[in-house]
């Protein structure tokens, strides 16, 4: 009976850690590559925008996941 009435927090633990162990792996590879290139990091407005309609694209997908 616990486990069914923790299912939200438990998926909202779990969504946090995702992301946030996403996000550094995609920090660490800034990094990486800005090292490579003895360049600082910067996003253009072209990659700021392929960036988000990929992050829409992969929480469309999630929502669709569940669904039917």
């Amino acid at each position: 009976m616990d486990n069914k009435e923790n299912w939200k927090s438990n998926t909202l633990l779990l969504g946090t850690l995702i992301g946030a162990v996403s996000g550094l792996l995609a920090s660490l590879l800034i990094i990486q590559r800005s090292e490579k290139t003895e360049t600082l990091p910067k996003l253009s407005a072209g990659e700021g925008v392929k960036l988000g309609l990929g992050l829409l694209g992969v929480l469309k997908s999630l929502s669709d996941f569940g669904g039917k």
